[in-house]
């Protein structure tokens, strides 16, 4: 019973030994074999990777695996940054780091500091609150760009709004010039997804932003009342000439007929006839016998 018993657990052993020894890594990782505390290398001195695929190793060296596809940190909700502007304006800001680490400064990623993402977040935060104390008016607003919408009360607010692509790009240039080179990765964008001002201040800006479009709504239903009755008086003004310019018209015809006449000689006969005819049709008739009262 013993030497069965012994059989059994030195195949037992045997067979944990053959399972912790395979490693199979995923598509997009790397592995690092740690053997008794130290990364193995290759004959150059560099860290010697593994990349996917099933892989022996001894049961008593460790395999760390290293994603290379990109990763994001979120900087948001409860992680969101919360700054101060140039002139005082408290800001929280929403941000994302996009980037993947570098194969050839893997010892740099896994080995300069102990946690590393937890670093790069705090230098990030820090480079981007010095970047927003220090932003000035460049140039001018973009037209029809968001900032111009937001009045110049609004300061910094609306300065940061107004330059945060510019922005974005400074951070980013600084982050693959100094960050990526000290800490092994590659930064691929940095996204300011959204700048949310006080709680005061965007109510304040609200009411603004809703009195500038009552008004500019008032003002163009003026305008176009306005235009409306332009229109109808200069319609007016046509239909009055068009009425006269008939009435003249009449007035002519009417004056070469009777000039014509007078040239036949045969004007009184036609009054003669046209008194009659109007004395026939009135209902009352006022006769003046001529006497002086």
């Amino acid at each position: 019973m013993f030497i069965i018993g012994l059989v059994i657990g030195l195949c037992a052993t045997v067979l944990w030994s053959l399972r912790s020894s395979a490693v199979r890594g995923p598509e997009g990782n790397v592995g690092i074999i740690i053997r008794f505390g130290a990364a193995e290398r290759e004959a150059g001195g560099a860290l010697a990777t593994r990349g996917p695929g099933l892989h022996f190793k001894w049961p008593w060296e460790k395999v760390v695996l290293v994603s290379m596809m990109e990763q994001k940190i979120e900087l948001a909700g409860e992680g969101a940054i919360r700054t101060m502007a140039a002139d005082g304006t408290a800001l929280r800001l929403d941000a994302a780091l996009r980037y993947q680490p570098n194969r050839a400064m893997l010892e740099q990623f896994l080995f300069g500091l102990q946690r590393p993402l937890e670093h790069i977040s705090t230098l990030f935060t820090c480079l981007l609150r010095n970047e927003l104390a220090n932003v000035q008016a460049h140039a001018s607003p973009p037209a029809h760009s968001v900032a111009e919408a937001l009045p110049q009360e609004a300061g910094s607010y609306a300065l940061i709004r107004r330059e945060r692509g510019l922005l974005s790009t400074r951070i980013a240039d600084f982050c693959k010039a100094r960050i990526g080179d000290e800490h092994g990765v590659e930064f691929n964008a940095v996204d300011l997804t959204d700048i949310l001002p006080p709680d005061e201040l965007r109510d304040a800006l609200n009411a603004v932003m809703q009195a500038r479009s009552a008004a500019e709504a008032h003002h163009y239903r003026a305008e176009s009342e306005c235009r409306q009755r332009v229109l109808e008086a200069r319609q007016g003004v046509s239909i009055a000439k068009a009425r006269a310019q008939a009435a003249a018209d009449e007035l002519d015809t009417l004056g070469r007929a009777l000039g014509t006449l007078k040239q036949t000689q045969v004007l009184a006969d036609y009054v003669r006839r046209r008194k009659a005819e109007v004395l026939a049709e009135a209902r009352l008739l006022y006769v003046n016998d001529g006497e002086a009262r």
